[in-house]
């Protein structure tokens, strides 16, 4: 990390009070932000914080450190803000990856508007099964669904993205009712074979307890599209993202089921790698996508 990066880092823990707090504001783990806070302490050769289990409080040196920091950053960023307003016209090229189904659903369409609005960018999308290589400088950015895995790279949270258990009200009818996930074991399951993970092994969340159910069915795919297909046409239950199915469950094709159990959320984040200067190119699409899926996707937009 820079000295400007470690400056500004600082700020926000100095300022918020919490490591929490600035977990979930950058996007990291909680470990992450308390190794990175160590690690600069350990640069500087100081303690800048004293840490309890209830609070933060700045050292003397740690309140000369982000006393001498704030006009740094501020000259900063006036100085880039000038620059900006000198290049009114984007350039360069925007390098995107996103995921297959949100990406030709809504990514897409983004792209081709934010296209047209700036002309002059060279913009490339690429739709894959799993993020790509974000640290190797293949892609400028991702819109992928969790959060951030490494600490070197920054996320801003897009969208709340639950996940609803939901089938066919046919199916639903003709099958025995589902009041804990227990039941499951009672209903065919259509599962989603993807990213090689535990895919029969469906988890939720309820009253401060964690269940979960190794599913099985008759009919399985790789691919979202298919597998809510096969929903809809009333072959079995279905654990799917709520942008993918709300309007099915507003139309009443689908409904929901175990209402009062949660299953792990899959927000939708744009990252990006930790840099100096973050070009405006990137930091512009960032907020033109926060701004415009809050439109298309309104029950998800991030609190």
């Amino acid at each position: 990390m820079s000295v400007i990066d470690d400056l500004s880092f600082f700020q926000q823990v100095a300022t918020r009070g919490s490591l929490t707090e600035v977990a979930r504001q950058l996007g990291l783990s909680l470990p992450a932000v308390s190794k990175r806070l160590s690690q600069l302490e350990a640069r500087l050769g100081v303690q800048l914080l004293q840490r309890t289990t209830r609070r933060l409080s700045l050292t003397p040196e740690g309140t000369l450190y982000l006393e001498g920091g704030r006009p740094i950053l501020r000259q900063l960023e006036e100085l880039e803000s000038a620059i900006s307003r000198q290049q009114a016209t984007l350039q360069g090229r925007l390098r995107i990856n996103g995921t297959l189904g949100f990406g030709r659903r809504h990514l897409a369409p983004l792209v081709s508007n934010f296209a047209r609005l700036h002309p002059a960018l060279e913009i490339s999308l690429e739709l894959s099964s799993q993020p790509l290589g974000l640290l190797d400088d293949q892609f400028d950015i991702g819109v992928f669904m969790g959060e951030p895995p490494d600490s070197r790279l920054i996320g801003i949270r897009l969208l709340e993205n639950p996940r609803i258990l939901c089938a066919a009200p046919g199916y639903l009818e003709a099958r025995p009712a589902l009041t804990r996930v227990a039941d499951l074991a009672e209903h065919n399951c259509i599962v989603l074979r993807q990213f090689g993970s535990d895919y029969a092994i469906w988890r939720f969340h309820k009253d401060g307890r964690d269940y979960s159910h190794k599913v099985s069915g008759t009919l399985s795919s790789n691919d979202g599209e298919v597998a809510l297909s096969l929903a809809l046409e009333g072959h079995g239950l279905i654990l799917r993202s709520r942008w993918d199915v709300q309007a099915h469950l507003e139309s009443g094709r689908l409904r929901a089921v175990l209402e009062d159990y949660q299953a792990p959320r899959g927000d939708i984040y744009a990252m990006y790698p930790h840099r100096r200067h973050i070009p405006p190119r990137i930091s512009l699409f960032t907020r033109y996508l926060a701004q415009e899926l809050a439109k298309r996707l309104p029950f998800a937009r991030p609190q």
